[in-house]
């Protein structure tokens, strides 16, 4: 009976866990790209953090054990390239740097920065990634050629040279 009682706080110590490691971890709310082109987004964390292990994923409105990890640093590489994703975890600077390239409008959505820290849930911060149609070409000036035909000789008139 005690283990129901005590257990009965869990799910609050776990959100709470939850909150204060979003607390951890910040960037951008909002970014923006156009199709065809790259975006980058910068994630920035606590240096207790930087042993571990950094990522970015795609978040459904779906429980967190089924985000899905688009790309992740692994404890020997802190740059890893997977498709057209990208990422590049500086500690130095205590930042990861996730960059989308030749984006696409399906590439729009909710995604989050995630650390991974073996045993408590992961510090994350959600990230809103909009994509916009490129712009369309705007018509290059008409350049208008005109063939006027070979040089026609025209009647010079000569006046009289007035020096004295």
């Amino acid at each position: 009976m005690t283990l129901r009682v005590g257990a009965a706080w869990l799910p609050s110590a776990l959100l709470l866990l939850q909150v204060l490691g979003s607390l951890s971890l910040s960037g951008p709310r909002i970014v923006t790209g156009t199709v065809g082109g790259s975006l980058r987004v910068q994630c920035r964390y606590e240096e207790e953090f930087t042993k571990y292990i950094k990522y970015w994923c795609e978040y459904p409105f779906l429980p967190l054990p089924l985000m899905k990890k688009i790309v992740e640093t692994t404890m020997s590489e802190r740059e890893v390239r997977r498709g057209r994703v990208s990422i590049r975890d500086d500690p130095a600077n205590l930042t990861f740097t996730v960059t989308l390239d030749k984006l696409t409008e399906e590439d729009e959505g909710t995604y989050k920065c995630g650390i991974y820290i073996p045993l408590v849930p992961d510090p994350l911060f959600e990230v809103k990634v909009s994509v916009f149609p490129a712009p369309t070409k705007t018509p290059s000036p008409e350049v208008f050629t005109s063939n006027l035909g070979p040089p026609s000789s025209l009647p010079v008139t000569s006046w009289p040279s007035m020096t004295r």
